[in-house]
Order: structure tokens, then C-alpha cells, then sequence
């Protein structure tokens, strides 16, 4: 199994080293369950952001197009359109499970609602994800205070990885810096770093595989 956890959805710019995980005609489902309750409310708003054209499905088609894989496809799980049995169709026929960024506890509720956890963890192929979609692959993951969290956390993720951190785009700000130290101190785990829009891990079979910028601090 691969686990992809990327700061940004500008995996094409390091299209070289995630090349060999993919091949051309992959099946791609993305979990687009990660958007914000004030700005996709409804099917139209939705269509906005991940329909042809959106915002999130430009970034989406054009990070995946360098390994081959066309807008053909890759399906989007659609929260006001699609049903828990279409939406664990798309999962159980996919080869690649993408999960977009936002806010990763939202995304685990609208999970647990379409009762799609246990299928998304029977996938032994790529999963792959940005920023809400990197933290959301660990069993536990903390995130620190910014304009949509007010204060640090742990939430519970979705167990595919265990035993390590991550914090997705660092940018020297000072919460940040307490957040490490603070996961440090109370998990006692090596945490990644990811500085915004450059770079991410692998996580192929357990070992770890640093991808662009990303920093490393152990207990």
C-alpha cells in the first residue's frame, strides 16, 4: 500500500518522484467531503467548486494528469448527489483514492455519514491527499490554531497510518512552532513538516520517503 501526503495539490511539480506509483488508466475516486458549511451548502454550490471548471477540480485533474490519468477517469464523490452505495461504488472500483483539502474533521463527519470508513480502509492501492487530506490519513492527527481551528487539537483520522505527525503549511509563524512542541512533548512522535506548496511523504509499506521541503523533528 502507498500513502501520499502532500502540503498542496501541486503533486504534478514533483511528477518525477510520484510517477512510479501510478499508471495510465488508474480509476481515481475523490472524497470531496472536505469543504466549509458557509460556502458549499447545495448541489449548485458544490458543482462550483468540484465541477468541471471549479476550482478544486482544475487542481484536482491538473495534479493527476502528469501520471497519465484523464478527467475520464476520476470521479467525485458528490455529498448532495451521490448515495452511500454509489459513493462506495466509486470507492471499491477505484484504483487511487484521493482526498482533497479543507477542514479534515468535517470531511471525517460526512465519512461516517455515507458509513464509507470500513471500505476506504479495505483499499490496498494509492491514497493519496492534500493538506486536509494528508492529516486525515492518521489514526491521530493535531492541528493548531489558525482562522479556522481557534485552538489546538487532536482529532481522529482514518487508521491508515500510525506512530508519527505531520503539520502541513509551515510558514515560521509562532503557533506553529508551539504546535510542534507541544506534539512532541505529548505524543513523544516524529512529526513532518511540510512547508505550503513544496513538497510532502510517501508512506509505501511503512517506510518513509521525504518529498521536496519538509522538515523533521523527533522527540
Amino acid at each position: 500500500m502507498v500513502n501520499i501526503l502532500f502540503d498542496c495539490p501541486n503533486t504534478q511539480d514533483f511528477a518525477h518522484e510520484l510517477s512510479r506509483y501510478f499508471k495510465k488508466g488508474d480509476k481515481v475516486a475523490v472524497v470531496a467531503f472536505s469543504f466549509y458549511d458557509d460556502y458549499v451548502y447545495d448541489a449548485a454550490s458544490w458543482e462550483r467548486l468540484f465541477g468541471e471548471g471549479g476550482n478544486c477540480y482544475v487542481e484536482t485533474i491538473d495534479g493527476l494528469a502528469p501520471f497519465g490519468i484523464i478527467p475520464d477517469d476520476i470521479s467525485f464523490i458528490n455529498y448532495f448527489t451521490d448515495t452511500k452505495e454509489s459513493a462506495r461504488r466509486k470507492v471499491e472500483e477505484a484504483d487511487v483514492i484521493y482526498f482533497t483539502g479543507g477542514l479534515p474533521d468535517r470531511m471525517m463527519d460526512r465519512i461516517r455519514e455515507f458509513e464509507l470508513e470500513d471500505v476506504l480502509l479495505k483499499h490496498d492501492g494509492v491514497v493519496m491527499g492534500y493538506s486536509a487530506g494528508a492529516v486525515i490519513q492518521l489514526r491521530e492527527y493535531h492541528l493548531y490554531p489558525d482562522g479556522d481551528y481557534k485552538d489546538f487539537g487532536y482529532y481522529e483520522g482514518l487508521p491508515y497510518l500510525d506512530g508519527f505527525g505531520i503539520e502541513v503549511h509551515y510558514e515560521y509563524k509562532p503557533e506553529q512552532d508551539e504546535s510542534i512542541r507541544r506534539f512532541l512533548s505529548e505524543r513523544g512522535l516524529t512529526t513532518y513538516v511540510t512547508h505550503t506548496r513544496m513538497g510532502g511523504i510517501v508512506v509505501e509499506n511503512g517506510e518513509i520517503k521525504i518529498i521536496g521541503k519538509v522538515d523533521v523533528y523527533n522527540p
